[in-house]
């Protein structure tokens, strides 16, 4: 299964997501301008990090793709938690790895209890992405 899907950069709205730059963005703001008599509509998109928080953006013709990453939303158990990283137990296939934990996710994660994580682009993250 691919990471990320195909999508028209005119279908893109203001909450959607999008891969700038090998990152997974989150679309802030839209902007169309129309070019001359028989130019193309041109497509302005800003974008902030979901991962990283830094801000991007991207231009191009109307009729242009783009690509979309898919989120998987995922269930985990914490095993153990050790200064800012915890040890999780994926409830599917069983597998165990360590993550960072996020500043917004700390109060839930205590060891022996079943916490939400994402997958974005083979990237594991505590962080909620809203």
């Amino acid at each position: 299964m691919a990471d990320f899907t195909r999508t028209g950069i005119k279908d893109l709205k203001p909450g959607s997501y999008v891969i700038i730059d090998d990152a997974p963005c989150k679309v802030e703001k839209v902007q169309v301008s129309t070019s001359g008599k028989h130019g193309h509509a041109k497509i302005r998109i800003e974008a902030m990090g979901i991962l990283d928080g830094r801000r991007r953006s991207i231009l191009g013709p109307s009729h242009e793709e783009v690509s979309a990453p898919i989120i998987l939303k995922k269930e985990a158990q914490v095993l153990a938690v050790s200064g800012n990283t915890a040890q999780l137990m994926d409830m599917v296939d069983y597998s165990t790895f360590e993550l960072e934990i996020d500043e917004a996710v700390r109060d839930k994660v205590i060891a022996g209890n079943e916490i939400s994580y994402f997958e974005v682009l083979g990237i594991k993250t505590l962080k909620p992405l809203k």
